[in-house]
């Protein structure tokens, strides 16, 4: 991993590194237990199915769209650590919560008129929490790292995030729900206790007016960042990307159950399969560019993403004509029928393809602007991000709504990665103005 792993070995980052990595496992434990749960034992109707994943991803996004620019501002005028340190101590009071929503759940306890709403509140809630760690754990890497690590950094937490995804997702899918209620809260507790060990990291200006009008300040924030044409693009790419991905993960666990009449567990295997595809694709990008800060390779990585997207649209077509009885398949029942390996390694592909695409341009990000801006840029970036997901959702719940099949609306994220190409090429086309000499 070039000048990768050395970075695992020190104060500077790997407190860092394990705090987020923790973090996003919760999230995901959490969330999808929550989803697998409801899905799976409440509800039995793909479209109530669909409309409650749906709901759950725009329950957890929307704080990104409101409260981006006022954890952007934080992040830039308080110390970084600081406020790691506060959020992930809220995680363990956020959790404790999300547990209690879980557990009545299990006991079949007032499920729809308190147990969900108690587990939506905690999930609000992670999306709050997020949205304050989520600018930090970005902006802190060229303040504690040489510039020529930057990539490779953001390569590692983007690696270190889907393997933690992939664990929280296994873990959801394979345990009760009550072991998973205890475990959110011990997670939280210990990465509590690793967000102590991060390094100061002090505002590189000091005195800074914070502007505490959400709408006001979310507008300047994102026009400001826009005026420079390389974080301009990667904002619009990485945002078009995560469009596609939140119309892929709303998609996963009704897909797996209805269309390929698969049990939890193969719903969890889906996304586990995703997140490993996403760490090697984090890695290998960081590979080929050889820690340099460039977007060369994103429009064909997103090019072959949709293509393998389109193959995934294919073999789901395929399935229809799979003899299966009227229980859904457990791992091993579906790993054995013929058409598993093409579903699983196309799954693989699609997210080895959409990790090169998408973590160059999180670089891009921190490496493009003033320092002391850093976190400012990365949550312009998410207030972007989070409407275009917030509209990836609200697209799936129309087309489930209007009666577009499951697998209809996975060849529509296969034409949308056309877009993301267009965009990637646009902003490689920046990079390359911004390279030449100022006359």
């Amino acid at each position: 991993m070039l000048t990768s792993t050395h970075l695992l070995k020190q104060r500077r980052f790997a407190p860092l590194f394990v705090t987020q990595l923790l973090n996003a496992f919760n999230d995901n434990l959490y969330k999808n237990a929550m989803v697998l749960f409801v899905v799976y034992s409440v509800y039995n109707s793909a479209a109530a199915e669909t409309v409650f994943s749906g709901v759950a991803s725009a329950v957890f996004i929307l704080p990104f769209f409101l409260l981006s620019a006022m954890s952007g501002q934080l992040a830039d005028m308080r110390d970084k650590a600081r406020i790691i340190r506060m959020v992930k101590a809220a995680e363990i009071g956020i959790m404790t919560v999300g547990a209690a929503g879980l557990l009545m759940a299990w006991q079949g306890m007032l499920t729809e008129m308190v147990a969900i709403p108690l587990m939506m509140l905690a999930l609000l809630a992670m999306g709050v929490h997020s949205t304050f760690f989520g600018p930090i754990k970005y902006a802190i890497l060229p303040q504690h790292l040489k510039r020529e690590e930057v990539l490779a950094g953001t390569g590692l937490v983007e690696a270190g995030t889907y393997i933690a995804i992939m664990g929280g997702t296994i873990v959801a899918g394979f345990v009760s729900v009550q072991v998973a209620a205890l475990l959110v809260i011990g997670i939280a507790i210990i990465g509590y206790l690793t967000s102590r060990h991060v390094p100061p990291a002090p505002p590189f200006v000091e005195g800074q007016a914070m502007d505490r009008h959400i709408i006001r300040a979310s507008i300047a924030l994102v026009r400001n960042t826009m005026h420079n044409r390389e974080v301009f693009y990667a904002i619009l790419a990485i945002s078009f990307f995560w469009t596609i991905g939140a119309v892929l993960f709303i998609q996963f666990p009704p897909l797996a159950k209805n269309v390929l009449m698969a049990s939890k567990e193969v719903a969890s295997l889906f996304l586990v399969i995703f997140s490993i595809g996403v760490a090697i694709g984090s890695v290998a990008i960081n590979a080929l560019l050889k820690g340099a800060v460039s977007a060369r390779y994103s429009p064909m990585s997103v090019i072959f993403m949709g293509l393998f997207v389109a193959a995934f649209y294919w073999v789901c077509h395929l399935w229809d004509g799979v003899p299966h009885g009227s229980e859904l398949m457990d791992v091993a029942t579906f790993i054995a029928q013929p058409l598993a390996p093409l579903v699983l390694f196309t799954l693989l592909l699609i997210a080895i393809a959409g990790g090169m695409f998408v973590v160059p341009l999180y670089a891009f990000l921190t490496t493009k602007v003033d320092p002391s801006q850093a976190s400012r840029a990365v949550a312009a970036n998410n207030i972007v991000n989070s409407g275009a997901m917030v509209g990836g959702s609200v697209l799936a719940l129309g087309l489930s709504a209007a009666g577009v099949p499951l697998v209809e609306q996975v060849l529509l994220s296969a034409a949308m990665c056309l877009i993301s190409a267009w965009l990637g090429y646009r902003l490689y086309a920046a990079e390359k103005l911004a390279a030449l000499p100022a006359e």
